[in-house]
């Protein structure tokens, strides 16, 4: 069993773009699927009303710990938190870390979850499993959501 979640995703797109997509608070909800009621903040509550469909009826809630442009946005939040019946707010959160670096390409993502030996036994493998599924559709998720822009541009060019 591990207690962290690792995602890395080069992606065809500049850093200032992937930076945009992951820190603005409309974009992030576009791929993230959740449309969320706020910017980002650091040090404040963001929340917003999950999309995906089957978990609508979740409310996704993290406290953004730094936002350090244009490398490195995180934020805290309580892991496969989905159970309308189960209260989670004596646990202790898990750390989201976006890192990003630029390559010759564009810019590889580096996406952490850490802190899952603190979720609650009980739910720890499921919560795990889960958010690591979660995590390898939304880096496919920002991949297409990043590179579509690039190749619109490309587009753009090639007619001018």
């Amino acid at each position: 069993m591990s207690d962290r979640i690792e995602k890395i995703v080069e992606l065809n797109a500049p850093v200032a773009r992937v930076w945009r997509a992951i820190t603005d608070y409309r974009e992030f909800g576009e791929w993230f699927r959740v449309k969320l009621d706020a910017p980002f903040v650091a040090g404040e509550v963001a929340s917003g009303q999950i999309t995906y469909p089957g978990y609508e009826h979740v409310r996704w809630t993290a406290t953004i710990k730094r936002i350090e442009e244009p490398t490195l946005f995180s934020f805290t939040w309580k892991p496969y938190a989905v159970d309308p019946d189960t209260d989670y707010s004596e646990e202790i959160p898990t750390l989201v870390e976006f890192r990003l670096e630029p390559t010759p390409s564009g810019t590889r993502l580096t996406i952490t979850e850490s802190g899952f030996d603190n979720v609650p036994a009980y739910r720890r493998a499921e919560a795990l499993r889960m958010n690591d599924g979660g995590w390898a559709e939304q880096v496919r998720n920002i991949k297409a959501h990043v590179e579509a822009d690039a190749e619109t541009d490309v587009e753009t060019d090639a007619k001018h």
